[in-house]
């Protein structure tokens, strides 16, 4: 199943420079090792903002949840989740 997630992060403003480091370097590796995956197959920064477009491929809801719920920032970010449909119109690729 595909789903468009957006997600808007909110890093508290005293958090520790190291901390902060580390954090990223995890957020990054985590959603490298799911786009290798192929279960992060379209990521795109949202100009201006601290927040991403995504679309992710899971099997199921519960798989979704275990996918975001797993990103370090996650404790940090509003998601937003819209289960995607073939639309009738596409021509199949």
């Amino acid at each position: 199943m595909l789903y468009h997630i957006r997600m808007d992060v909110h890093l508290p403003a005293d958090l520790d420079p190291d901390q902060r480091a580390d954090l990223l370097a995890r957020e990054k590796e985590y959603s490298q090792q799911l786009q290798r995956a192929g279960k992060w197959p379209h990521l795109w920064r949202i100009a201006g903002e601290y927040a991403n477009v995504s679309v992710l491929d899971a099997t199921d809801h519960d798989e979704l949840h275990t996918l975001l719920s797993g990103l370090p920032l996650f404790p940090y970010m509003d998601v937003e989740v819209t289960p995607l449909a073939v639309h009738p119109s596409k021509i199949e690729d």
